[in-house]
């Protein structure tokens, strides 16, 4: 279940908001400049499922998505417990970095962490099957992917490089919760 905690970015062990109601999260990052929307699923997906297959299935939302974003290309990840670099990819999400273009996750499967860090304020989106995300650019932010990863994601991009971080140097994100924590 999707889950919005938001803390003083000084303060990573009381937070200021703390719920799992849909509409509460969608206001809360709305207001901060967040998009956040949640997508029927609108089909049964099979484990096995290929890229093609899903980007299928949500053929009608990818679109509008990419008219309203200018976005370029879409892609699918999957994760699995079993991956062999999954202990390197965690790492090199977990550090606060930002982008120069938005940063835009759907999750068809599992479940991921991203932590916002705006203004004063550090908002943890436990984002589940469903939920689409899009990480302003600019924003500094870190993703929690957890020690064993299970999710199927959209990507999608407006440059044809992909994701290129740009570190802050920050230690913020050491100081919150990880995914496994929660």
């Amino acid at each position: 279940m999707s889950h919005l905690k938001i803390f003083a970015d000084q303060n990573p062990h009381e937070a200021l908001v703390d719920t799992q109601d849909a509409d509460i999260i969608t206001q809360e990052l709305n207001r901060a400049g967040v998009l956040f929307e949640r997508w029927a699923t609108p089909g049964e997906i099979a484990d096995d499922a290929t890229q093609e297959e899903i980007l299928a299935l949500y053929k009608a939302d990818i679109e509008r998505l990419k008219a309203q974003g200018g976005y370029q290309t879409v892609d699918v990840l999957h994760m699995v417990p079993t991956h062999p670099d999954k202990d390197a990819m965690r790492q090199k999400f977990l550090n606060e970095h930002r982008h120069h273009e938005d940063e835009v996750r759907f999750f068809v499967k599992g479940q991921g962490l991203f932590c916002l860090h705006l203004d004063d304020k550090v908002y943890q989106v436990l984002c589940t099957r469903n939920d689409l995300i899009s990480v302003p650019a600019n924003t500094p932010h870190w993703f929690d992917m957890g020690p064993a990863p299970e999710f199927t994601a959209l990507r999608f991009f407006d440059n044809v490089e992909g994701w290129v971080p740009h570190w802050t140097e920050s230690d913020i994100a050491g100081r919150f919760d990880r995914l496994d924590q929660l």
